[in-house]
C-alpha cells in the first residue's frame, strides 16, 4: 500500500511540476530519456545556400567581398543578380521525403533534425511571419518541413526535430534593434517568438535546435519565456529536448538541455587530433558530467552541401567511427550533419556514409544504443573506449590487434575479481583469456573470419 500511495504522489508532483521562466527552473527539467538512449542522430542542412553550393555562408561570404563569392558570381551570374534571385533554383525537384526517412532508418540513427530556417531567414515551411522568402511562397512550392515530418513519422520510429537560427543576418527588423544595441526587441516579437510558437504547434518536434543566438541575451531572444512555455504547454511538454544556444554570454554550454558548448565539440580528443591521428597519446577521454552533443559533418569543410567536394574532404567511415565511440564513451551523442543538393538529393558519398554507419550499428549497435559510460572512458593501449550496460562492458576497439592478441590495462582489475566471459560482437564463439602482470590478454579470431568491419567490439559479461 505505502507503494502505492508514493507512486501516487509521484505522478502527482509530475504532473503539477510547472517550470518558470528562470534558468534555474528550467534547468531543473529532468532530459527526457530517449534521447541518452538514441545516442545517434542526422543533421541536414537545406536552404536557399544550397544554390550557389560553393562555401559556408555564401550571401554573407558574398556581402563582406570574400574572393570566392565575388568571383564565383561575376563569372556566373549578370550583375545586379541579388541573393533572393537563387531562391526560384532552389527546386527540390528530387526530394523524395520518403526515401529520406529509408535511409536515415538504414543509417541507425534514432532522430533527424532539420533546419528550419538558417541565418539567411528563408524557412522550409510557410511562415507567415516570412512573407516571399519561403519554400511554399519561392521555389520548391512546398512545405518541406511537414512532407519530411511526415515520412519520418509515418515509416520509422525516428525522433523528427528542427533546427532554427535565432538571428537573420539582413532583417531589417533584426538590423533596427542592432542598431539600438538590443535595447528593443521588435524582432523577436514581430518574428523569432512567433516562428518558434508556430513550427512547434505545427510539427510538434522532439527536438527543438536553437542556434544563432550570439550577438545578443537570452533576455533579447526571450529565451527563457519560450522554454518554459515549451516546458508547460507545448504539444511536446513531455517529450522535447533542447540544447544550450539560446544568448550570449554564460548561457551556452551552461543551460538549456543537452549541452553543445562549440560546434564539432569533442572532448575525448585534443585539437591536434586530425594531424596526429589516432596516436595514444592524444586521447583525453573526458567524461562530462551534463548530457552533451556533439554536432559534426561528414564534410570536413561545410555544413551545407557543396559542388566543389573532393573525396579528401570526406570523413571516412572509420573516422567517423572513432568519433562515435569517443562521443559515447564520454557521455554524449553524436549529431552528423549532411548536406543535400538545391533539388532534393543527397549525394551518393553521403549516402554510403551513413549506410556503412548503418551497417555497423546493426551489429555493434548493443555497445552504443541506450549504453552508459563506463568507469573508465579510453585505454591507450589498445586504442579502446568503453561503454557499459549494468553487467557487461563493451569495449571499442579502433585498430586491429597485432597477431590477433588483443590487450588492454583498463579492465584488468575486473577479470581479476570478476568470472567473465568475452565475445566479439558478430561471432558467437567465446574468445579466449590470459592476464598477464598489469594486463589482460584476449585473443582475437583470425580476421577473415569476423563480420563487422572497420572497429571492433569486445563483450565482456561479467558476474555481479
Amino acid at each position: 500500500m505505502k507503494k502505492i500511495v508514493f507512486l501516487f504522489l509521484f505522478l502527482i508532483s509530475v504532473i503539477a511540476a510547472r517550470y518558470e521562466p528562470t534558468w534555474e527552473s528550467i534547468d531543473s527539467r529532468p532530459l527526457p530519456s530517449w534521447y541518452d538512449e538514441a545516442k545517434i542522430g542526422i543533421f541536414l542542412h537545406w536552404g536557399v545556400y544550397s544554390v550557389p553550393s560553393l562555401i559556408e555562408w555564401f550571401w554573407k561570404q558574398w556581402t563582406d567581398k570574400n574572393p570566392v563569392a565575388v568571383e564565383f558570381m561575376k563569372k556566373n551570374y549578370p550583375p545586379n543578380f541579388t541573393y533572393q534571385e537563387f531562391a526560384k533554383e532552389f527546386t527540390a525537384d528530387f526530394f523524395h521525403p520518403y526515401d529520406w526517412a529509408n535511409l536515415f532508418k538504414l543509417s541507425g540513427a534514432k532522430y533527424v533534425v532539420l533546419t528550419s530556417k538558417h541565418h539567411e531567414g528563408y524557412t522550409l515551411w510557410p511562415s507567415k511571419h516570412s512573407f516571399s522568402w519561403n519554400s511554399v511562397d519561392v521555389g520548391p512550392r512546398r512545405d518541406l518541413v511537414g512532407d519530411l515530418a511526415n515520412a519520418i513519422r509515418y515509416t520509422t520510429d525516428l525522433k523528427f526535430g528542427l533546427y532554427y537560427s535565432l538571428y537573420e543576418w539582413y532583417n531589417p527588423l533584426y538590423l533596427a534593434d542592432q542598431a539600438n544595441n538590443f535595447q528593443t526587441n521588435v524582432f523577436v516579437e514581430n518574428k523569432v517568438y512567433p516562428e518558434l510558437l508556430d513550427i512547434v504547434n505545427s510539427y510538434q518536434p522532439e527536438i527543438v535546435w536553437s542556434d544563432g543566438e550570439w550577438e545578443a541575451s537570452d533576455t533579447y531572444w526571450k529565451s527563457k519565456e519560450f522554454l518554459a512555455w515549451l516546458y508547460n504547454e507545448s504539444p511536446v511538454k513531455d517529450t522535447v529536448v533542447t540544447n544550450d544556444r539560446w544568448g550570449n554570454g554564460s548561457v551556452i554550454c551552461q543551460h538549456g538541455g543537452f549541452f553543445t558548448c562549440t560546434d564539432k565539440y569533442n572532448p575525448g580528443l585534443k585539437q591536434n587530433y586530425l594531424k596526429n591521428r589516432y596516436k595514444n597519446s592524444l586521447f583525453l577521454g573526458v567524461l562530462q558530467s551534463h548530457k552533451w552533443e556533439n554536432a559534426m559533418t561528414i564534410d570536413r569543410e561545410s555544413w551545407s552541401y557543396r559542388r566543389n567536394i573532393k573525396i579528401e574532404n570526406i570523413f571516412s567511415i572509420h573516422e567517423l567511427l572513432v568519433t562515435l565511440a569517443q562521443t559515447v564513451s564520454c557521455g554524449g551523442n553524436l549529431l552528423m550533419n549532411v548536406g543535400p543538393t538545391k533539388e532534393g538529393t543527397i549525394i551518393p558519398i553521403f549516402r554510403e556514409r551513413l549506410l556503412q554507419m548503418g551497417e555497423w550499428l546493426n551489429i555493434n549497435g548493443e555497445a552504443i544504443y541506450s549504453s552508459q559510460p563506463w568507469i573508465y572512458q579510453n585505454d591507450t593501449i589498445g586504442n579502446t573506449w568503453y561503454t557499459a550496460k549494468s553487467n557487461t562492458v563493451y569495449a571499442i576497439v579502433l585498430e586491429w590487434p597485432e597477431n590477433n592478441v588483443y590487450k588492454s590495462k583498463k579492465m584488468f582489475d575486473l577479470f581479476q575479481t570478476h568470472d567473465v566471459s568475452v565475445y566479439l560482437l558478430g561471432n558467437d564463439q567465446k574468445l579466449q583469456v590470459s592476464l598477464g602482470d598489469t594486463v589482460v590478454e584476449i585473443v582475437f579470431p583470425d580476421k577473415a573470419t569476423v563480420i563487422s568491419q572497420w572497429v571492433w567490439v569486445v563483450k565482456v559479461l561479467y558476474s555481479s
